[in-house]
């Protein structure tokens, strides 16, 4: 017997012939997108939706509160979305929540509950999950160095905030502003003001409003670095994760709907390239963005809180900081303070002492430390010591982290600098 079928309208059979050719590359293992349709049905609500959690300052959760954080149901949505034949441009939010959740569910991140502003604490098995997975992304493919260093430096980052937590419970700070005084007292007794404005303006900033940083202002301050991890794992761990499942096309995916720019996209064709230059170069590319782009502004709202107080919170960062990638100087021992003047009978001044005379918060001097210590650095450790790196890769991660707890030396740091100041006059 034969059954009679009915022919389908016009439009219908494009979206039957659309979705057919969004199958077939499914099926092949590739991805593909046309905007030779109109979309309809239930993905009509997840297209053109604005990305207002892509700053994770807003709020836990993925980068919409409307989309779902589910992998399966983001993944039948994605489909539908593509096949369609919606352009990539309208379900902007939709891929890039997708692979959002790709990245947190391969760490073991809960997405939907990761709210940074909770605290360290409440974010402790995030911060672990977040690295180890940046580890395991170098450990599996040599090219993705951003992701290797990013998980050597977050162990020094993360033992940071568990420290900076500490202090917001009780910190010595009298001690620290009485350090910094003595510096800044050292340059007013050979040279004047002269001398001391040129001095740091966090170390000034310290000596001036070291007593009225209260435990809110570094809860405010953590809170916003905690913001800053989260929005760092956000943007870039996504592309990674659509790079190592589905390679250069789902990239190009992410790129057409408008989630990074020509510049981002030419990066990944250098990580892929197998050539040891373009491949630092793309990952160079990539670290420009997480640092002179995602989290740029916020690093300068945290050094512009209440004035002074900000300055003397990110300039106490700098000191403490000690980067665990072989070679690297740490950032108090880069560029330390010497400047001189000239004094009433000619005769110059200059003061000299082991603290840096330059601010992690600072992106050009932030730019500078990692564009000469760290990227070069680390790229010799993979090309040319790569078996040391990977034991070191594959330290468990709450050990790397439990080994870097800097901040607790702040005190001491500073009487040792107070202790070195020289002025000479000569």
């Amino acid at each position: 017997m034969t059954t009679a079928r009915t022919p389908l309208p016009d439009s219908k059979l494009a979206r039957a012939a659309v979705g057919v050719l969004a199958a077939t590359a499914v099926a092949l293992g590739g991805t593909t997108w046309t905007a030779a349709a109109t979309p309809t049905g239930d993905v009509d609500r997840y297209l053109n939706l604005p990305l207002v959690n892509r700053d994770a300052a807003q709020g836990p959760g993925g980068v919409n509160p409307i989309l779902p954080t589910d992998g399966a149901a983001l993944t039948a949505l994605l489909h539908d979305a593509r096949s369609s034949g919606a352009a990539p441009s309208t379900y902007r939010a939709l891929v890039y929540q997708y692979w959002l959740v790709q990245a947190t569910e391969a760490a073991g991140i809960d997405l939907a509950g990761w709210d940074p502003r909770a605290g360290v604490e409440a974010n402790r098995d995030n911060l672990i999950k977040s690295y180890r997975f940046y580890e395991d992304l170098q450990l599996s493919h040599r090219e993705l160095q951003w992701a290797g260093m990013g998980g050597m430096v977050g162990a020094d980052f993360g033992g940071g905030l568990i420290d900076f937590e500490l202090l917001t419970d009780g910190f010595d700070i009298p001690a620290v502003q009485q350090s910094a005084r003595a510096i800044v007292q050292a340059a007013t007794d050979v040279a004047g003001p002269d001398l001391v404005a040129s001095l740091p303006e966090g170390l000034r900033a310290l000596a001036d409003a070291g007593t009225v940083i209260t435990g809110d202002d570094l809860h405010y301050i953590l809170g916003m670095i905690m913001v800053m991890q989260k929005n760092i794992f956000s943007d870039l761990m996504p592309m990674h994760r659509a790079y190592v499942t589905e390679g250069i096309p789902a990239l190009e995916e992410m790129h057409a709907a408008g989630l990074f720019g020509d510049d981002i996209m030419d990066a990944w064709r250098d990580v892929a390239s197998k050539d040891p230059d373009r491949i630092a170069r793309g990952n160079a590319a990539l670290l420009q963005r997480e640092q002179g782009v995602i989290i740029r502004d916020q690093w300068d709202t945290v050094r512009d809180y209440k004035g002074s107080v900000g300055a003397a919170i990110t300039y106490l960062s700098t000191v403490a900081g000690s980067p665990s990638v072989a070679g690297v100087v740490p950032p108090r021992s880069f560029h330390p303070i010497e400047i001189g003047t000239t004094l009433p009978d000619g005769r110059t001044a200059t003061l000299t002492t082991p603290l840096p005379d330059w601010n992690w918060s600072v992106y050009d001097e932030r730019w500078d430390y990692i564009t000469t210590q760290l990227l070069p650095k680390y790229k010799n450790m993979v090309e040319n010591h790569w078996p040391q790196l990977e034991a070191e890769l594959r330290t468990p991660y709450e050990t790397q982290l439990e080994t870097h707890r800097p901040l607790l030396n702040i005190p001491q740091m500073l009487q040792s600098a107070a202790t070195n100041t020289a002025v000479t006059v000569s």
